[in-house]
């Protein structure tokens, strides 16, 4: 952490890179450096204003009307740069354009729907479940468990055929990587953008979607007249961009902290109920979704400083959610905490409108290996997945003793 030039005099100012690999692969060195800095850091590199304590993020993320979505939750501005795909209508707009597409998606992911589906994923968990630890007690979680799951029962949620499912982590990864830079991650992905979100494309129009899922009660909306039908694909849209990735992540997190905290998992064996909980502080403690974006739309204070209007503001959720002004010894998982009021959904208006549908995931997968599993734990070196936006992996072996 140096102080030399910045745009407000006396502010930190920060040369690091947060989407360089070195980050990526531990970013908790930076997070402390970042909130220890001050309550904002100018970055530099990208000339963006960083907040990484949980006080000013928090305050940022429900303050939509000073830090802006419609501009992009991403390095790049929508005032003066051209996207690469057309702006979601839930995460990169603000009211009242994302009044109607928000207020359908939440009746479309609604309790209703979710009691619906909770008997037949508990269902689905087991099965998967036992044919996992039926080929053997040692495996990678990462495609077994984390990835199978969700690709086996959140397309059937919103009603896609069989085919193509593949595609979905693929694009979610680009899409998340596009929130950045332009680096390599990015050039990683570029070369089946066109390809990919062709598949995506083709998804969302009403004839590709099957009858009772969430794509088609979300044209159901528009034929009320809830949504106009330019609007109804963009919004089916959302859903396969931002609904299979986090998710994937998030079970992850659950699995890779109960294979490194015996203890905690053998009081969710105790208590199967502490389930959801478990999802919620494993997400606070590994936050899939690391940072975000905002463009302020007028001169802001925080703390001693005034950012200019225009200037992007990049959140660090990952660092706000293990901040020890908020959090009780932060860097514990420990399913005696209370998570709520953490910041990896997000938070107020353009809080995640899925959340509830990854919990009822986690918590599917969760209660069956707790079923079946007396011990979780690493059987040899994890693997992780960089992306400029989320914390991931690519692989984790683990061992189980069976019950």
């Amino acid at each position: 952490m140096t102080r030399t030039t910045s745009p407000t005099a006396g502010l930190p100012v920060s040369d690091a890179d947060p989407f360089g690999h070195e980050v990526l692969e531990d970013p908790l060195p930076l997070h402390e450096q970042l909130r220890e800095a001050g309550p904002v850091t100018w970055l530099s590199r990208y000339d963006v204003h960083a907040l990484a304590r949980y006080e000013e993020v928090h305050a940022a993320l429900v303050d939509w009307q000073q830090f802006q979505s419609a501009a992009g939750v991403s390095l790049s501005n929508f005032r003066t740069e051209e996207p690469w795909r057309p702006p979601s209508l839930l995460l990169e707009a603000d009211p009242p354009r994302h009044d109607a597409p928000r207020r359908v998606l939440t009746s479309v992911l609604g309790p209703r729907a979710l009691r619906q589906l909770r008997e037949r994923w508990a269902a689905d968990a087991e099965e998967l479940v036992d044919q996992v630890l039926a080929e053997g007690t040692e495996f990678d979680a990462v495609p077994a468990l984390s990835q199978a799951f969700p690709l086996r029962v959140f397309p059937d949620a919103v009603g896609l055929g069989p085919d193509g499912r593949e595609n979905l982590l693929p694009y979610g990864d680009h899409a998340f990587n596009a929130f950045g830079p332009s680096n390599d991650l990015v050039a990683r992905g570029a070369p089946r953008v066109a390809e990919l979100s062709g598949w995506v494309g083709e998804q969302c129009r009403r004839e590709s979607l099957a009858e009772g899922g969430f794509g088609a009660a979300i044209w159901a909306a528009a034929d009320r007249g809830d949504l106009t039908p330019q609007q109804a694909p963009l919004v089916v849209r959302s859903l396969l961009t931002a609904g299979v990735d986090t998710t994937v992540h998030g079970i992850s997190a659950v699995l890779y902290a109960f294979a490194t905290n015996p203890a905690q998992w053998a009081r969710l064996r105790a208590d199967p109920s502490l389930a959801r909980v478990a999802f919620d502080e494993a997400i606070r403690w590994e936050s899939p979704v690391q940072t975000f974006f905002r463009t302020t739309t007028t001169a802001v204070r925080i703390g001693d400083t005034v950012v200019p209007e225009g200037h992007k503001i990049l959140m660090f959720l990952a660092a706000a959610n293990r901040d020890p002004r908020r959090w009780t010894d932060p860097d514990a998982f420990d399913l005696g905490r209370d998570p709520s009021g953490h910041v990896g959904f997000g938070m107020g208006l353009h809080q995640c409108v899925g959340q509830h549908v990854a919990r009822l995931e986690a918590e599917s997968v969760l209660t069956a290996l707790a079923r079946r599993v007396a011990r979780i734990e690493l059987a040899g070196p994890t693997r992780r997945h960089h992306n400029n936006t989320l914390r991931a992996w690519d692989s984790l072996p683990m061992a189980v003793q069976l019950a």
